[in-house]
């Protein structure tokens, strides 16, 4: 069974966030320059919230807001769903599909260790099916050739 633990060895461990104070505009500007889709709302180490390229569009593009003056706290999904590094991806993906969520702070305890997505789980599914796969031509090879 693969972890969060186990995915997120294969990430890079930089936390992409904003302050709640922040403007949407900032964590809009981070979202583009780090290529994600979302970001985590720290302040003083705790996490606050998770702002969403979707939120941004609909909660203040949509509604002609101006991006530089909405905060970051202002459309943040406050106290998000986090997981820890014990929890398996299937779980995760249970959790994702339920809430219709994409991306899930990984805590421990109150400490921010990243964010897995959905596209780190179908990758990380991938990747295993790929290693299942090779090794079943191995056996069937090796078992043919004699």
């Amino acid at each position: 069974m693969n972890t969060v633990k186990s995915c997120l060895t294969h990430k890079s461990n930089q936390i992409v966030a904003v302050e709640p104070s922040s403007p949407v505009r900032i964590a809009l500007e981070l979202m583009r320059d780090k290529k994600v889709r979302s970001i985590l709302v720290i302040e003083n180490g705790a996490l606050h919230g998770i702002v969403s390229q979707g939120d941004c569009a609909i909660k203040v593009l949509l509604k002609g807001l101006d991006a530089s003056k909405v905060l970051a706290q202002e459309i943040m999904t406050k106290n998000p769903i986090t997981v820890t590094l014990s929890d398996s991806l299937e779980q995760c993906m249970g959790v994702m599909v339920s809430k219709h969520i994409r991306h899930l702070p990984v805590v421990d305890g109150n400490k921010v260790l990243g964010v897995i997505s959905i596209g780190d789980i179908v990758k990380n599914i991938i990747d295993q099916q790929g290693v299942q796969i090779n090794y079943l031509e191995t056996y069937i090879k090796g078992h043919g050739a004699s």
